[in-house]
């Protein structure tokens, strides 16, 4: 007989249950959140396992390929669904969670999710560190400028090298000199590690065939297709391009039950990451790319009946449908029509 394992994973230990075809719990209990400690809990046992179900998480990939080279048939299962399926349980306690995990692997009634390669987590622990730079810089700049407003000192427009030489002329000779200083070395520290990790983005991109042929795209640049390529991993896991679009979240909701059919805003669902770089593509690509294109001709067409915005969200969910093809076919970009037939 075969069991099917539901663990679930806390920073210190994690609670472990298992459970026989029929449904019957077999055993609880919890172990060391360490693959090797997992790993030996689960195979001391003796009994043979189906499943093995993690729930998706920060610690999962890393457990995940422990329990792979202890030969367990382990599996990440995505969170929403599992979700669904606990949420009625009145109380909520990790070993409740093992068995709900446990259950569902049982049952087969989970979506599995796509373990990255580690090329792919460690490209995408470096665009995750260089945008945190990018989001407290920015952070920084708001802060300084509202300290000084209520001095009624205004910065204005200024450029990020000029930022700091217009700080210092509104502050001369007051006593703010000594509150803003430390803030604009800081500032210094936070500009230097920011441009040292696009420079690592930067080689990345250009050490990678496949992100060199998605940068020929407008408005396509090295953060975007690095970003693109560490978020899908592997293009043969689709077995259709335009899936891309719904895998990160740009297709609309649509909630559809008797005579209601209401169609809503993007689902939002997936990569965050890759969904903004694919925006922000599409942006460069239909306001500030000047030579012309048959998708772009096709984006501003769509910005005549909806809108910039919705044209922009329209653009980036062909761009992820067009770079998938790429990277999958191994084609290049076509300006026109005319160039495809």
């Amino acid at each position: 007989m075969t069991h099917s394992v539901g663990i679930d994973v806390s920073l210190e230990t994690s609670s472990i249950c298992i459970v026989d075809q029929t449904g019957r719990v077999v055993r609880e209990w919890t172990a060391e959140t360490e693959p090797e400690a997992l790993a030996m809990a689960l195979l001391d046992t003796g009994l043979a396992f189906a499943r093995v179900g993690l729930e998706a998480g920060p610690l999962s990939q890393w457990l995940h390929a422990g329990l792979t080279r202890a030969r367990l048939p382990v599996m990440l299962i995505e969170t929403r669904r599992l979700r669904a399926a606990t949420k009625t349980m009145p109380v909520k306690t990790d070993r409740n969670d093992a068995r709900a995990i446990a259950q569902v692997v049982r049952t087969g009634w989970f979506r599995a999710v796509h373990v990255k390669s580690a090329l792919s987590q460690e490209l995408r622990t470096l665009l995750t560190a260089r945008k945190l730079l990018v989001a407290k810089l920015r952070d920084l700049d708001s802060s300084i400028r509202g300290l000084l407003r209520g001095f009624g000192l205004k910065v204005g427009q200024v450029g990020e090298r000029s930022f700091p030489s217009r700080i210092r002329e509104l502050v001369e000779g007051l006593s703010l000199e000594a509150v803003v200083e430390p803030l604009l070395r800081a500032r210094s520290a936070l500009i230097a590690e920011r441009d040292h990790l696009h420079g690592l983005v930067m080689a990345s991109a250009r050490r990678d065939e496949v992100c060199r042929r998605l940068m020929t795209v407008p408005g396509v640049g090295p953060v975007t297709a690095l970003t693109f390529c560490s978020a899908v991993d592997d293009p043969l896991r689709f077995s259709r391009s335009r899936a891309v679009g719904a895998h990160f979240g740009l297709t609309p909701r649509r909630y559809q039950s008797g005579e209601t059919d209401r169609t809503g805003h993007i689902s939002k669902q997936g990569d965050a990451l890759a969904r903004q770089a694919l925006y922000e593509a599409a942006n460069v690509l239909l306001t500030r790319t000047s030579r012309w294109s048959a998708l772009k001709a096709w984006g501003l067409n769509v910005a005549k009946r909806a809108g910039m915005r919705r044209a922009k969200v329209a653009v980036a969910r062909k761009l992820a449908t067009l770079l998938h093809a790429m990277w999958r076919d191994g084609t290049e970009f076509c300006w026109s029509r005319e160039a495809v037939a």
